[in-house]
């Protein structure tokens, strides 16, 4: 299966899982688009990732209760609102908890950052 279709039978199946968690994918799917035309999409640890040339640069993925917009180097972001979730050495991620959550937690603010690294 081609990648591009990977992507549209993962968001057919979250839509028939859980329609509330697939629009708030295909509304951070949009930001992304958005800022980075040119990402390619593909399914890759379980969510939607997004990469450049540069290499892999956030991915969305599906939990129980939120989704997770994951950053490979959000350790490096500017967070001055503190959003950023996580410790490890180089991930952070926002925990999207309802559809408010996309623009209230800045997503477009740190999705530019992870395309400008």
């Amino acid at each position: 299966m081609k990648a591009e279709d990977r992507v549209e039978q993962f968001i057919s199946d979250t839509l028939s899982v859980d329609k509330e968690k697939a629009e708030w994918l295909l509304s951070l799917q949009k930001i992304i688009l958005k800022i980075y035309p040119d990402a390619r999409k593909e399914i890759k640890y379980g969510g939607l990732v997004f990469n450049s040339d540069a290499g892999l640069i956030c991915g969305i993925f599906i939990r129980k209760k939120h989704i997770s917009l994951e950053f490979g180097f959000g350790n490096e972001f500017s967070d001055p609102k503190e959003y950023l979730e996580g410790s490890g050495k180089f991930r952070r991620h926002l925990k999207i908890m309802n559809d408010k959550d996309i623009e209230n937690k800045d997503v477009e603010f740190f999705v530019l950052q992870a395309f400008d690294r």
